[in-house]
């Protein structure tokens, strides 16, 4: 055999060594983050390692997750949405009104919220795909256009800037135990939203592993101008995108809406960055076409555990958005360096 035959070979041998594997995956970052703050608030909470106390985390992490799974494939998709935050306000203001308005059972108005979100998410992705702007104006555009609206609307149907209470209509209990209700196991009650923030995770995974799609979303992530040479339906993945940001709003606002069966019209501003930086610290990358579903739910665990956490250790909460910056820089240098050294042993 020649030295360029046991090169090759040797190449082979560490394209499928499980360490490259390792270090290739997008999460990886975040996981050695999470462990890491894990412990660190085991050490100095007392009662953050209660099951009680980790099932409030783990619903913390579920209200960011659910959001942060769609908003992870846009950016592995090589955009990112700026009226993510205010679309779930704008899901469940749209579900609360509608019902009480028309004096309808509410899961109509779950039914009409879901066209609508759907539909902010399909105008963000065609104006985006036919004017060519970036997705950075063209969803601050939809963030101020829904800003106002649900303050406007909320004010002009219902004379105040939260809607009515609907805990009287027909369908309510049935629409609070999907979306609001609380499972009990072991004693501890756990939120509903954890199952909804897992099969989320668990479908997203399957498209960006297991399908053509996934392949799509990779590919137009990483140079769009050359999947579209391939053949790779462009337009239609970024809408799909889009609206899979819109499905995620309106799981969130139905939670938000049968969690209190009122909503003010001002929540939601500034959760979009949330989400975005969720995503980031689960390894995506903001330029696209790296990242994971897994990898933000991660990231959306860290956030439950810092905010959780800092209560939890009786500090004072004021300090959350440092600790979170912090977060944000640690994931971002770690994800980087972790895609180096799985680029230095291919």
């Amino acid at each position: 055999m020649n030295a360029t035959q046991v090169k090759t070979a040797d190449e082979r041998i560490l394209q499928t060594s499980p360490l490259r594997k390792l270090l290739g995956r997008p999460e990886l970052g975040s996981v050695v983050g999470a462990i890491a703050v894990f412990v660190f608030f085991a050490f100095f909470a007392d009662s953050f390692l209660p099951a009680s106390s980790l099932s409030t985390v783990l619903y913390a992490a579920s209200t960011i997750g659910i959001m942060a799974v769609p908003v992870a494939l846009l950016m592995i998709g090589g955009e990112f949405d700026l009226s993510a935050g205010v679309m779930v306000t704008s899901s469940a203001l749209v579900s609360s009104m509608f019902s009480y308005q028309m004096t309808a059972n509410v899961w109509v108005g779950v039914g009409v919220s879901l066209l609508v979100t759907l539909a902010i998410g399909a105008f963000n992705g065609f104006m985006l795909t036919r004017t060519k702007l970036p997705s950075f104006i063209i969803t601050l555009g939809t963030f101020l256009m829904l800003t106002g609206l649900n303050l406007g609307f909320t004010k002009l149907i219902d004379g105040t800037v939260s809607t009515k209470s609907i805990a009287d209509m027909e369908g309510f209990p049935s629409a609070q135990d999907v979306f609001a209700s609380t499972i009990t196991i072991g004693g501890v009650g756990f939120k509903v939203t954890i199952l909804w923030w897992l099969a989320l995770v668990a479908v997203a995974s399957w498209i960006l592993l297991r399908t053509r799609a996934g392949n799509w979303i990779f590919a137009v992530g990483g140079n769009k101008d050359a999947a579209r040479a391939v053949g790779v339906p462009v337009t239609r993945t970024k809408i799909g995108l889009y609206m899979g940001v819109g499905l995620g709003a309106w799981i969130s606002g139905q939670h938000l809406l049968f969690s209190y069966d009122v909503v003010q019209s001002g929540e939601g501003v500034g959760n979009e960055l949330i989400y975005i930086i969720a995503a980031v610290i689960g390894g995506c990358l903001i330029t696209g076409g790296y990242g994971s579903a897994v990898g933000s739910a991660v990231g959306a665990f860290i956030f439950g555990m810092t905010s959780k956490g800092i209560v939890f250790a009786e500090w004072n909460p004021d300090w959350f958005k440092f600790f979170l910056g912090a977060m944000l820089l640690l994931a971002t240098l770690l994800n980087a360096w972790v895609r180096k050294r799985a680029e230095a042993t291919k």
